[in-house]
């Protein structure tokens, strides 16, 4: 039996090493993982915002990425891998770049569902876990808002970035339906920014009090906030101290007392 599990394990280990290199391959195109590339057709992007130019298909076949990041002798598999998830949702992803071993999408808000739909649930992404999902405040910018998800794989032991932008009158689609770690983290983002959360289900303040006003993570707020007077008056409240087991420590206080004293 010993030799059957080290038998097992052995073929686990060449099979896992099979997969890296066939994904580290300069030879492997898309169509050699098994899966289709383009399973999402929903509505194209039209419009890209202002910093983040769109990656074609042409250009990407010509090898011309003027918006990627120059690959360094630590990441080129990430530039591989993000060449590989551009061709994958070209209809999606607006941009990639790669800065420090740390790969960052960049996607429209109608493209975050299907983004994130793609990258838990595809055989060569499986980020099944949200780290963090954070707001980013350029108060010149058009779309002064930039939503920042941070994504970790447990079977490739890998992190991902997804970017997206918001203005202070757009929403963000909600990935909760989806991730529900990204409950709170949302909700932090909307206490913090004044980011819209579509599809959110319990979209309320989380770290300020009932009745705040403002967001104190903009760059527009305060810094020395905003006083609010303290009342301190409230009006008569009659609380009720009864007890159901008031009557159980009254008998064994009495009995203490008693064995204490004695019976006479």
């Amino acid at each position: 039996m010993f030799s059957t599990a080290a038998h097992l394990r052995s073929l686990s280990r060449v099979a896992v090493a099979a997969a890296v290199a066939g994904l580290t391959s300069t030879t492997t195109t898309p169509r050699s993982y098994g899966t289709t590339c383009t399973p999402y057709h929903l509505h194209p992007i039209k419009q890209a915002t202002p910093g983040f130019s769109h990656f074609s298909v042409a250009s990407m076949r010509s090898g011309k990425h003027h918006t990627a990041s120059m690959p360094t002798e630590s990441s080129p598999e990430l530039h591989k891998y993000g060449q590989y998830l551009l061709s994958c949702l070209p209809k999606f992803i607006q941009q990639i770049s790669v800065y420090k071993d740390e790969l960052t999408l960049y996607v429209a808000p109608n493209a975050v569902l299907p983004v994130m739909t793609f990258l838990r649930d595809h055989t060569n992404a499986q980020f099944k876990q949200v780290q963090d999902v954070c707001g980013v405040d350029y108060p010149t910018k058009d779309h002064r808002f930039e939503v920042v998800y941070h994504l970790l794989s447990l079977r490739f032991n890998s992190r991902i970035r997804v970017k997206t932008y918001a203005a202070e009158n757009t929403a963000v689609p909600s990935i909760t339906p989806m991730f529900p770690g990204a409950n709170w983290h949302e909700r932090e983002a909307y206490d913090m920014y004044g980011i819209f959360f579509t599809g959110h289900p319990d979209l309320r303040r989380i770290l300020t009090d009932y009745g705040f006003e403002g967001h104190p993570l903009r760059k527009d707020f305060p810094l020395t906030g905003y006083v609010e007077p303290l009342e301190m008056a409230q009006s008569f409240r009659n609380f009720d101290y009864s007890s159901a087991w008031e009557q159980v420590y009254v008998l064994l206080s009495f009995c203490s007392q008693l064995a204490v004293v004695g019976p006479n």
